[in-house]
C-alpha cells in the first residue's frame, strides 16, 4: 500500500485534475450553504422559532465567518505555504461540521456555523492563492473561471441533495454527509497536490506584512474598488439564497419546487461561466465583466417594475432570477480575477484582505436586503438593483470613467467620463 501511495504521489498533476481538485476543495464552502436551504424550515421548528428571518442567521453568518477566516488564512499560507494551511481548514472543517449536527439550540447552531464559515474560508481562499500561484493575468482568469464553471455544478445539485438527505435522515445528518466531503476531499489534496508556494516568496507573520498586504488592497485603486464591486454583488446574492424557503413557501406556496427553480438560476450562472472561459482572452476581462453588470442591473430593474405593479409570478420570478444570476456568474469570476491582477507577491494576504471586505460586507448586506421581506417579492430585485447600481459607481471610479476598456485590448467602447460635455 505504501509503495502504491508513493507512486500516486509521484505522478504529476494534469491541468484537468488540478482545475477539479480545486474547484471540489471550494466546492465544500457552497456545499454548507446550498444544502442548508431545504432544511432551515426543519431546524426552526425543531428549535421552535418564531420568526422565520432569524433562520437567515444561518447561512449569513456563515458567510461573515468565511469572511474573517480569511485574515487568518492567507497570511498563513504566504508563511508556512499552501498545502499544509489548507490541510489544517480540511480538518477544523470536519470537527465543527460534526458539532453543528449535534446542535442542542438555535443559539448554538448560529455560533457553530459562525465557525463552520471561518474553517470553510481554508477552502475558498487558499485555492484562489493556489491558481495565482501557478497562472497569471488573463490565463489566471480562465482557470478561474474554468474552477468556477466546475464549482457552480454544486448550486445545481446541492438544495436537491439536501431535499434527498431530508427524505431519509433529520437535517443533522446533511451536517455529517459534510463532514465526510471534507475527509474525501482532505485525502486527496493530501496525496495529490504539491506545494505551490516559491521558498523566495515566503513571508514573516510580522504583523506588519499583513498592514502592508492590507495598505496595497486598499489604496491600489482597481483592487478597492473592484473589491467593493463583489462586496454588493455578494450581497445581492447573499439576499436572494437565504430568502428563498420564505419565499416560495409564503409568496408561491410552492416549497418543493425550490430546489428546482435554484437549480435552473444555478445552471444559468454555470453557463455563462462556460462561455466566459471561452470569450475572456479574446475580449478581455473588462469587457466582459462590465457587459454583464449592465445585464445584472437590467434584469433587476425590469423584474423590480414587475413585482411593484403586481404582476409577479412563479414564471416571471425564475425567469428574471436566472438572468441576474447568469449575469452575476459572468462578472464575478472577471471582477475577482481584475481585484487580483496587481497584488503580485502579496496574493495570499491580498486575496484575504479582498476577500474580508467581500465576505463580510456582504453578509451584512444580503441581511440588510433579506430583513425587509414583508410577504412579497420586491424587496429582492429592488435589493439587487440598488446593488448593482452601487457596484457601476464603483467600477466607473476605478476605470475613470470608461467602460469596456481592457488595457490588453483594443481602446474604449465607452467612455461616460465625458458624458454631457
Amino acid at each position: 500500500m505504501s509503495g502504491f501511495l508513493s507512486r500516486l504521489r509521484g505522478l504529476p498533476l494534469s491541468f484537468p485534475e488540478f482545475v477539479v481538485m480545486m474547484a471540489a476543495s471550494m466546492s465544500l464552502y457552497a456545499m454548507a450553504i446550498d444544502t442548508m436551504l431545504p432544511a432551515l424550515p426543519a431546524m426552526g421548528r425543531e428549535f421552535a422559532v418564531t420568526d422565520d428571518n432569524q433562520l437567515q442567521f444561518i447561512i449569513t453568518l456563515y458567510m461573515a465567518g468565511g469572511g474573517l477566516g480569511q485574515m487568518l488564512y492567507g497570511p498563513l499560507a504566504d508563511r508556512f505555504g499552501r498545502r499544509p494551511i489548507l490541510l489544517f481548514g480540511f480538518g477544523f472543517y470536519f470537527i465543527v461540521t460534526i458539532l453543528a449536527a449535534v446542535a442542542s439550540s438555535i443559539s448554538m447552531l448560529l455560533g457553530v456555523r459562525l465557525l463552520h464559515g471561518l474553517a470553510a474560508a481554508a477552502v475558498s481562499v487558499i485555492p484562489r492563492s493556489i491558481i495565482r500561484d501557478r497562472h497569471v493575468g488573463a490565463e489566471m482568469s480562465k482557470v478561474m473561471s474554468i474552477t468556477f464553471m466546475v464549482f457552480l455544478i454544486v448550486p445545481v445539485i446541492a438544495p436537491t441533495v439536501g431535499q434527498a438527505l431530508l427524505l431519509i435522515m433529520p437535517w443533522r445528518g446533511i451536517f455529517l454527509s459534510l463532514s465526510g466531503m471534507a475527509c474525501l476531499a482532505a485525502i486527496w489534496v493530501g496525496l495529490r497536490l504539491p506545494e505551490t508556494l516559491d521558498p523566495a516568496h515566503r513571508r514573516s507573520l510580522h504583523p506588519l506584512h499583513m498592514i502592508q498586504a492590507a495598505w496595497q488592497v486598499v489604496t491600489e485603486r482597481t483592487s478597492i474598488y473592484y473589491s467593493l464591486g463583489s462586496t454588493f454583488l455578494i450581497g445581492g446574492l447573499m439576499a436572494y439564497i437565504s430568502t428563498l424557503p420564505q419565499i416560495f413557501a409564503v409568496a408561491f406556496h410552492t416549497p418543493k419546487l425550490m430546489p428546482l427553480i435554484f437549480a435552473l438560476c444555478a445552471g444559468f450562472m454555470a453557463v455563462t461561466s462556460f462561455f466566459n472561459v471561452s470569450i475572456v482572452e479574446k475580449v478581455g476581462m473588462r469587457r466582459v465583466a462590465h457587459g454583464a453588470l449592465l445585464g445584472y442591473i437590467g434584469f433587476n430593474a425590469v423584474h423590480a417594475v414587475i413585482c411593484a405593479t403586481g404582476h409577479e409570478t412563479l414564471f416571471t420570478f425564475a425567469l428574471f432570477q436566472a438572468g441576474t444570476m447568469g449575469c452575476f456568474g459572468l462578472a464575478a469570476s472577471n471582477f475577482n480575477a481584475i481585484a487580483m491582477v496587481h497584488m503580485g507577491r502579496m496574493a495570499g494576504s491580498a486575496s484575504s484582505v479582498q476577500g474580508l471586505i467581500s465576505m463580510v460586507g456582504g453578509a451584512l448586506i444580503g441581511t440588510v436586503i433579506g430583513h425587509q421581506w414583508n410577504g412579497q417579492v420586491t424587496f429582492l430585485p429592488t435589493g439587487g438593483l440598488v446593488c448593482g447600481v452601487a457596484v457601476l459607481g464603483f467600477i466607473l471610479i476605478a476605470e475613470r470613467g470608461k467602460l469596456f476598456y481592457d488595457p490588453l485590448h483594443e481602446k474604449p467602447a465607452v467612455d461616460l467620463s465625458s458624458a454631457g460635455h
